[in-house]
């Protein structure tokens, strides 16, 4: 299956379900939660660089109502139909220098614009940010559902943009008189514990997804799958909840985002991500589209698509993209569930096979 790349936004057929009562108040929940911590800012482009501060101070930041509503009545003038107008204000709107937190390399904003939610981000993709180039990519938001229309540029000196890389990883991007370094996440030296990989499996690199959680990408070159194990060396931004049924299934309260104790090893393996969110395209949609590209060695993440679907031999390079940089494979053995008994035919599954690991982490690739 293929990705949307540049815009990051999915292909393919959604499932459709009768979500629970409970489950429609979760995703209300997270709706509000959203807003709260999105939305409630007068500047609203500094989202990201909010979440150092939260990392560095002892008290919660506070959002109030009385600051959303006043954006969002606020009239405003923005030429929201021209790219560079919307650029411009984007990064005359940023500190002199930023942190890009996930590791496709995407810097997430979003502002309110005469009522109207606008989000976007800007992308140095491993693939051409050397060559000069940046992807820039914005859109109307429709609560609940995908945006009609994405306005998508590649800019570069041709548009009067310029980046520059300063070091591994810092690069300086000057549009008319501003300027603004982006740190990419130097995550480099992460490395999974020995106890969380087997014996048939290998490390591809470390996710830091858009909703602050981290994983290890692994491999398993015998059975030709790919697990999104939680990096659990570092404090995870979420509070677990067993569920009803089994403790062996741990759901993130903010991230909705499923997780199987595995029997084998420990460690904690995604195996589902909440649909509404998905649909959505929000923060919270899974880490298909954060793989570790800064930290992939050689053609290594390429020869393991390859294994799995060896008709894309001439279709993708090297972090299994379509050479016109459009597309790219979709990594996702998740599941995308409705209700928390969606994920119980993993754990029937697991508790099953769970003496023989060459039928036993089949269980865990539901997509």
């Amino acid at each position: 299956m293929w990705r949307v790349r540049s815009t990051d936004a999915r292909m393919g057929k959604e499932p459709t379900f009768s979500p629970s009562a409970a489950m429609r108040e979760m995703a209300l929940h997270n709706a509000l939660e959203m807003r709260r911590r999105l939305l409630a800012i007068a500047v609203a482009v500094a989202t990201l660089p909010g979440i150092a501060t939260a990392q560095t101070t002892q008290t919660p930041q506070l959002h109030t109502n009385e600051t959303y509503v006043e954006e969002v009545t606020r009239e405003t003038t923005l030429a929201v139909d021209d790219p560079m107008a919307v650029f411009a204000y984007v990064l005359d709107s940023l500190p002199a220098r930023v942190k890009v937190y996930p590791t496709e390399n995407y810097y997430y904003f979003n502002f309110i614009h005469n009522g109207s939610r606008y989000a976007g981000n800007i992308r140095l993709d491993a693939s051409n940010r050397d060559q000069g180039k940046l992807i820039f990519a914005y859109y109307e938001e429709a609560e609940g559902r995908r945006p009609d229309v994405v306005k998508h540029a590649i800019l570069d000196g041709s548009h009067g943009v310029t980046v520059e890389k300063l070091e591994p990883l810092v690069y300086r991007v000057n549009y008319r008189e501003k300027s603004v370094v982006f740190a990419l996440n130097d995550l480099s030296q992460v490395r999974p514990p020995t106890t969380a990989i087997g014996p048939d499996e290998s490390f591809v690199g470390p996710v830091f997804d858009e909703s602050a959680i981290r994983f290890f990408l692994l491999y398993n070159a015998k059975l030709k799958l790919f697990h999104y194990v939680l990096d659990e060396t570092v404090w995870s931004a979420d509070n677990f909840n067993p569920a009803v049924r089994t403790d062996r299934i741990v759901i993130g309260k903010r991230t909705g985002f499923a997780f199987y104790r595995d029997h084998r090893r420990e460690r904690k393996i995604l195996i589902g991500v909440f649909a509404p969110n998905q649909r959505a395209n929000n923060y919270f949609d899974g880490p298909f589209d954060q793989l570790p590209d800064n930290f992939l060695q050689g053609d290594t993440l390429r020869r393991m698509i390859l294994r799995l679907e060896p008709n894309l031999k001439d279709k993708i390079d090297r972090v299994g993209g379509s050479f016109d940089g459009s597309m790219r494979y979709l990594i996702g053995p998740y599941m995308a569930y409705e209700k928390e008994d969606d994920l119980y035919g993993v754990h029937k599954c697991a508790e099953g096979r769970r003496r023989t690991a060459a039928t036993y982490y089949k269980c865990f690739v539901l997509d």
